[in-house]
């Protein structure tokens, strides 16, 4: 993340509900973090070379650079609403949605947006806007799905790597600046557990594996409390896929952070599998922190 004392966070807007929804929660964050807000709209059309002004005879309030004004005036207006006080810019950015959010990534402290903007088709769980910004962000990206629960913690991925490090201490952080505990979590299977049917070996000991998985987890958040002294932590090793668990585990937490790939997961992807797995099925916010490269 851009520790830069200017950094903004910078939220996508296109007029959409979802994208409405993360700008309260882009407006709400920025508030916590003592950080401008940056409200940005991808226009494609001069790419497309679309006539952009109105068309002969109609009213003069007409055309497509008149509507992209006005959904980041309201999209503004919607911070203001949500955070009074916050410092609060707009700004049309020519080109394609998620390259324009991409762009802005490299000197924002997070980028924010919603799961499904206005050219999402509804039966998709996740917009490819958001994978895209996702996988190739230079920050954090906060995407805003689900339902929004201010009471309960924020969840961590942890699974030893140093994407879930980097993630691990977003989150603590995201946590501490949130005033609500942090929940460490790792997911486990069985050695020899593999394919569709997850068969798990005949002679094993539960107990033994739980307390060796929980004492790895420990090792892997070892430093986390001194650089994030007044985190409240806890630490939970559960058995089961990895995405199925972390789902679950959403359903009762206010934002799930995970890195962009983590250990196991197939080298060269930009966005693992996981990541994949929570922008789809999480059942609130995810923040996606790849490591630095």
């Amino acid at each position: 993340m851009n520790s830069a004392n200017n950094a903004a966070v910078v939220v996508g807007v296109d007029g959409s509900e979802p994208a409405l929804r993360a700008v309260r929660l882009a407006a709400a964050e920025a508030a916590r973090r003592h950080r401008p807000l940056r409200v940005v709209h991808g226009f494609i059309w001069p790419l497309l070379h679309v006539p952009l002004s109105p068309a002969p005879g109609a009213p003069p309030g007409g055309g497509l650079r008149h509507g992209a004004e006005e959904l980041v005036t309201a999209a503004v207006a919607e911070a203001e609403a949500t955070a009074p006080g916050l410092s609060i810019s707009g700004e049309i950015i020519d080109g394609e949605a998620a390259a324009v959010l991409v762009g802005e990534s490299t000197t924002a402290a997070l980028i924010v947006l919603g799961d499904r903007g206005l050219g999402g088709f509804s039966a998709l769980v996740v917009g490819s806007v958001a994978v895209q910004v996702a996988a190739y962000a230079d920050c954090p990206v906060l995407v805003a799905r689900g339902q929004q629960r201010p009471d309960e913690p924020v969840l961590a991925a942890v699974d030893g790597s140093e994407a879930s490090r980097v993630a691990a201490d977003f989150a603590a952080e995201t946590a501490v600046s949130r005033g609500v505990p942090l929940v460490a979590m790792h997911a486990y299977r069985h050695p020899g557990s593999s394919g569709p049917g997850d068969m798990q070996p005949l002679v094993y000991d539960e107990a033994t594996l739980h307390g060796e998985q929980e004492r790895m987890l420990a090792g892997w958040l070892t430093g986390l409390t001194e650089r994030h002294p007044t985190v409240r932590l806890t630490c939970r090793a559960v058995r089961g896929r990895t995405g199925t668990v972390l789902a679950d585990a959403s359903r009762s937490a206010q934002l799930v952070v995970v890195g962009g790939q983590g250990r196991g997961e197939v080298t060269g992807l930009l966005l693992g599998s996981v990541s994949q797995s929570l922008l789809h099925h999480a059942r609130c916010p995810v923040a996606v922190v790849r490591a630095p490269q």
